[in-house]
């Protein structure tokens, strides 16, 4: 896959690590890394250059990565910025998430998640919306989409959605960066957990086998007929948008609190710890093969409802 251009600052203390994820993003070429030691050198090169993202360790001297992404947050809310988490800094990680970071990546699944990771927030970034000055008079809107198991309709999905139903609504343009990956993140859970029933545990010890397996589902029964339903509605007060796979299911009080930091270094219910920080309401039905996430025009604590 050809990545759109970009330039990435790169924030850790230890040099062993900043060759580390160096290495691994070079498997892009148009990419462009720079790297800082400590918070306070990142933000003396954004303010003498431009960067598309951040990708920041959390325990640095100086200034650590939560009050860099508290001073980004307020200086550029435009520029995502990505935690590298361990085990340990698991509440700072949790309140970086919480004051403004797009998403985190435990440093142990670095090899395998990095890059999917940088180019799924990148992709997000770089869709801007071209949406006209006749968007704030819209009233209402509804949108209805049917798709198959074919991961490559997520990201296109996610930018109609952010054009028709965030940009306008959605002041903040880092709380649309947000509402976005939470949605990507939804919609993968819908395909991969949902219809194609695979397992976090698959992901987290085989990652390789993990795609393979959904290619060779994807061409069989019962996976082959299954779709995805997407239905967003937005007014004046909120955006909802209803997710529902048409997988077997599972009972969404067993999953493990996502939104506890002692579980942010598990890959088991990731993308739900970033739904749940990023959304203002969570729904789950009763059967489990359904959510709907909820983003207010004016943000309210979060709230997460399992049934209809």
């Amino acid at each position: 896959m050809t990545s759109k251009r970009a330039k990435i600052l790169v924030v850790d203390d230890t040099h062993m690590a900043r060759i580390q994820v160096g290495g691994l993003l070079a498997v892009c070429a148009n990419w462009e890394t720079v790297f800082a030691k400590d918070g306070q050198e990142a933000l003396e090169c954004i303010a003498a250059d431009h960067f598309d993202l951040v990708l920041t360790d959390l325990v640095m001297p100086v200034m650590g990565g939560l009050e860099l992404v508290e001073r980004i947050k307020k200086l550029h809310p435009q520029m995502p910025v990505i935690l590298m988490t361990s085990q340990g800094n698991e509440h700072i990680a949790s309140d970086a998430l919480r004051a403004g970071a797009a998403s985190y990546i435990p440093k142990r699944m670095l090899g395998d998640n990095l890059v999917s990771t940088v180019r799924s927030v990148l992709d997000v970034c770089h869709e801007r919306t071209s949406y006209s000055r006749i968007g704030p008079y819209l009233r209402s809107n509804r949108l209805q989409f049917v798709i198959g198991n074919d991961g490559g309709l997520i990201s296109p999905l996610v930018h109609v959605l952010q054009e028709q139903m965030l940009n306008e609504a959605i002041v903040d343009e880092s709380e649309r960066i947000r509402v976005a990956i939470a949605l990507e993140e939804a919609l993968s859970n819908a395909l991969y957990h949902g219809n194609l029933e695979l397992s976090s545990e698959l992901r987290e010890s085989e990652n390789d086998l993990y795609f393979e397996v959904a290619q060779q589902r994807r061409q069989i029964a019962p996976y082959l007929g299954r779709s995805i339903l997407i239905e967003a509605i937005r007014n004046q007060e909120e955006v909802r948008i209803m997710i529902r796979d048409e997988g077997p299911g599972f009972d969404p009080t067993n999953l493990p609190d996502p939104t506890d930091p002692e579980n942010l270094e598990k890959v088991h219910g990731r993308g739900l710890l970033l739904i749940r920080t990023f959304m203002d309401k969570v729904i789950h039905n009763d059967r489990g093969n359904e959510i709907t996430l909820v983003k207010r025009t004016c943000a309210e604590p979060v709230e997460v409802d399992q049934s209809n």
